[in-house]
């Protein structure tokens, strides 16, 4: 009987105290009300062991609390749906947020790697371009055999070095995808991999030159340039096949190398280190509210799956 006491006033105390947690909602009062008569029936019932109370003198009454307290728990229960409605809301209200948060940020850093990709191409890059035409006309005078290969090695350092700034511009900020699409873009980037002898990539896709949301062809050419960057750092493989497909209102990306595998489980709990690029690329896709797993083994390979929905421009 005490340790039936005991715990129904425990049970009575955690209840008034989520009341506040549910913001007073009616149906968990009533359920707060129904513990705290529970706890008065259990005590009543061990008062005769410990007094001369005698329960029979007020039978009445006890009835009536034992009525009340299962209309309380009824009611309570019946209307206990609102406290589900609330936790759902609280908790599409908190992953709307953090949609909010990822998109702002992702967006951020594009429009900052879009600055920063401008400032080259329109401030470094003409300052070469003028230092080139120097050096050319510089090389079409008379000088000694040193002379010449001397301005010859700077005329090719200048050539190597406005190559790497447009690929360097490239990279921060494609104009291949924001001109042509997602397909061009990462078309355009397999190729570069694929002239370097890095490893094969092969592509299928059914998008030909559709175009979607912005935020959508930036978030997933960044995923796909993440994985390939991955499987060439990491996984030692030889080959890499992409499929990106159109599948009614969504896009469908199956991604597989023929790698050394890595413990997905281990990099995407402790995202440190080379775990970071697999880290970003869940958040990415979770700011577009998509779907993404990944498989690998060692000696296995990699299998990765995405699925996001659309919205055509």
């Amino acid at each position: 009987m005490v340790i039936s006491i005991v715990l129904q006033v425990f049970a009575v105390g955690v209840a008034i105290k989520l009341t506040k947690v549910t913001k007073y909602n009616f149906s968990w009062i009533l359920l707060t009300v129904g513990f705290v008569f529970m706890a008065v029936s259990r005590l009543v019932e061990f008062l005769p062991y410990v007094s001369n109370f005698v329960p029979q003198d007020f039978r009445e009454i006890f009835v009536w609390i034992g009525v009340t307290t299962s209309l309380c728990f009824a009611i309570g229960v019946f209307f206990i749906q609102k406290i589900f409605k609330y936790i759902k809301r609280v908790e599409d209200s908190r992953r709307l947020t953090e949609k909010m948060f990822l998109n702002a940020v992702i967006q951020a850093e594009e429009k900052e790697r879009k600055r920063f990709a401008k400032d080259l191409h329109d401030g470094l890059g003409p300052l070469l371009s003028t230092v080139k035409m120097s050096v050319s006309s510089l090389a079409q005078l008379e000088h000694d055999a040193s002379a010449v290969e001397i301005i010859n090695n700077t005329e090719m350092v200048i050539n190597e070095a406005i190559k790497s700034l447009k690929e360097i511009s490239n990279n921060l900020s494609p104009h291949v995808l924001n001109n042509f699409g997602l397909l061009r873009a990462i078309t355009s980037f397999s190729n570069k991999i694929n002239a370097a002898n890095m490893v094969h990539i092969s592509i299928k896709s059914n998008l030909k030159d559709d175009r979607f949301d912005s935020n959508t062809e930036v978030v997933l050419y960044r995923v796909l340039c993440e994985l390939i960057n991955n499987t060439i750092k990491h996984a030692n493989a030889k080959n890499i096949h992409i499929n990106l497909n159109k599948d009614g209102n969504c896009i469908t990306i199956v991604y597989k190398d023929d790698g050394h595998g890595f413990d997905v489980k281990r990099v995407t709990d402790h995202p440190s280190g080379t775990g970071m690029g697999i880290s970003n690329v869940f958040s990415r896709i979770s700011s577009l509210k998509g779907e993404i797993s990944i498989e690998s083994d060692k000696q296995k390979g990699t299998l990765a799956y995405i699925k996001v929905k659309i919205e055509n421009e």
